[in-house]
């Protein structure tokens, strides 16, 4: 699907969809409201006579296998036993009012989303298909739903807690607690609520209006040159919602930012237990403000880091595994197998070093793996330079005014995404260079900016790895990130990759180049 340049073709293009767009959602909004009905009761009646019948199995069963399992101790167990009825009784109760809403939302949304679809799909007579879609199929997925509720409730409830009951205990100690560390960790949790809580409200509210409009304008720039969520038919009527709804969203992200304080603040309490030490929980309560805060700024992709102090409530970092990866890694010495480096030949770590040189260490390997991104650019670029993919005229560019795209965003991109592609295909714990070096979250640096940037691509990669690149469709994604903004360009070059023939498929590995074109931005 082309999509138009320049203004006027754009706002020609909303202008015309946009009684095409109305018509399509009041009927896919009638279809619900005749069909949710009947859903909503199916839903509600068959999984609340699930989870109802089986709730006296349920209770039963979950005492005995607590009281029975091998790696809880007594004091713990006693605690479980004391507060199980709590989450029992709801249950039941949760269970029905989700019934309820799951019914709701799926009878009204799925004939809705149906009737998009059937627009898309190769029919003789869509109109009819435009009126049927989503009807009865919608009513035998209900069933399906009971009956995946069933099968949780009956086969995987019961299976889950006998794992639980045979289970044995780590290290030959049981799992329990230590009565007398209680009070002092919860009157630390307690303090981190009532500190953190106003706080992380505060920058929530401080940052929502930016939210707001900055979402705005991504979608209505989506919206005019119909691109992103707007690109493919079926998520019209998502992507138009999120524009009305997304003040909303705003709240909500408020609300949950609010919600959650509570249980980011009361984690002092567990810092204090795990650690023996109120001096430590304190220090938590001082950290997480500053935590909520750097992760609603990389969220936002406002500035890295926080204005708030961090200190360390961690005694000592978490202990190293036997293996650090299934391939070659990037010892800490620079070298591979070597002393220092944990390898598949070597598993046994090398010497430790003294606490002085430790700085000095951190240093140097976030010195060795910036250098591994620069060499990779530089290998991808002579490629590009001699295949006449980057072009002279490209350098000449850079050299006098420094702000030629395709080498200032394209090219880290390009290598990036090559590195990712092979992180993905190799099944690597983190990411791997072409050369083969990885870097992992165990023997990656300590520095701020390297996690700011080593985060985003970990994840980045499980997208990669779950969308299941085809090679022409890894070749189609390297010229979107390389030459995004130069479609003549991408025609040109002939690396094999082709856009794929479902639009769903091309907006997704659009998407997925975007993402990927901003974090090096």
């Amino acid at each position: 699907m082309d999509i138009p340049s320049g203004f006027p073709a754009t706002l020609w293009s909303f202008l015309s969809f946009l009684p095409f767009f109305i018509l399509l959602f009041l009927l896919g909004i009638i279809k619900g409201a005749i069909f949710c009905p009947v859903v909503c009761l199916v839903m509600t009646i068959g999984n609340s006579a699930v989870i109802f019948g089986l709730w006296p199995a349920h209770v039963i069963w979950t005492y005995v296998c607590v009281v029975r399992a091998k790696r809880l101790g007594p004091t713990l167990k006693a605690m479980l036993c004391i507060g199980l009825p709590v989450p029992l009784i709801l249950w039941p109760l949760v269970g029905l009012v989700g019934s309820i809403l799951a019914g709701l939302g799926y009878g009204l949304f799925t004939p809705l989303v149906a009737t998009f679809e059937a627009i898309r799909e190769e029919h003789e007579n869509k109109f009819v298909d435009c009126i049927l879609s989503g009807t009865w199929s919608t009513v035998k997925g209900s069933f399906t739903v009971v009956r995946d509720v069933t099968d949780t409730c009956f086969h995987s409830y019961f299976s889950l807690m006998d794992d639980l009951r045979e289970q044995q205990p780590k290290n030959g100690s049981p799992l329990d607690i230590k009565l007398l560390q209680l009070p002092g960790s919860f009157l630390v949790g307690l303090l981190g609520v009532i500190v953190d809580v106003p706080m992380i409200l505060l920058i929530a509210l401080w940052k929502s209006p930016y939210m707001l409009f900055k979402g705005w304008h991504r979608l209505l720039h989506d919206l005019i040159g119909r691109e992103g969520p707007f690109l493919e038919t079926v998520c019209v009527p998502f992507a138009g919602l999120a524009i009305v709804l997304w003040p909303l969203v705003v709240i909500a992200a408020v609300l949950s930012a609010f919600v959650s304080s509570f249980f980011l603040s009361f984690y002092a309490a567990v810092v204090v237990y795990q650690e023996s030490s109120i001096k430590l929980g304190l220090a938590y309560v001082v950290s997480a403000i500053a935590l909520f805060d750097e992760y609603t700024n990389d969220f936002l992709y406002m500035r890295e880091g926080s204005c708030f102090p961090r200190p360390k409530y961690r005694s000592q970092s978490m202990p190293l595994s036997e293996t650090l990866s299934r391939r070659y890694s990037l010892g800490k010495d620079g070298s591979y197998g070597r002393s220092g480096s944990i390898s598949p030949g070597n598993k046994t770590p090398g010497p430790l070093r003294t606490k002085s040189l430790k700085k000095n260490i951190q240093e140097m390997k976030a010195v060795q793996m910036w250098e591994h991104l620069f060499e990779s650019s530089e290998r991808n670029g002579r490629i590009l330079v001699e295949e006449n993919v980057i072009k002279i005229s490209d350098i000449e560019e850079w050299n006098h005014t420094a702000k030629c795209k395709i080498l200032s965003v394209g090219l880290p991109a390009y290598s990036i995404l090559q590195n990712l592609i092979c992180s993905a295909k190799f099944d690597s714990a983190g990411f791997m260079f072409t050369d083969g070096t990885e870097i992992t979250a165990i023997n990656r640096t300590e520095d701020r900016l390297f996690e700011w940037f080593f985060e985003p691509l970990m994840i980045i990669k499980e997208q990669i790895r779950a969308e299941q690149l085809q090679e022409s469709e890894e070749l189609y994604l390297s010229k979107l990130v390389l030459l995004s903004g130069f479609p003549d360009r991408m025609k040109a070059w002939q690396n094999g990759g082709i856009p794929p023939a479902d639009d769903v498929r091309r907006a997704e590995l659009e998407a997925l180049s975007r993402r990927k074109a901003c974090r090096n931005t």
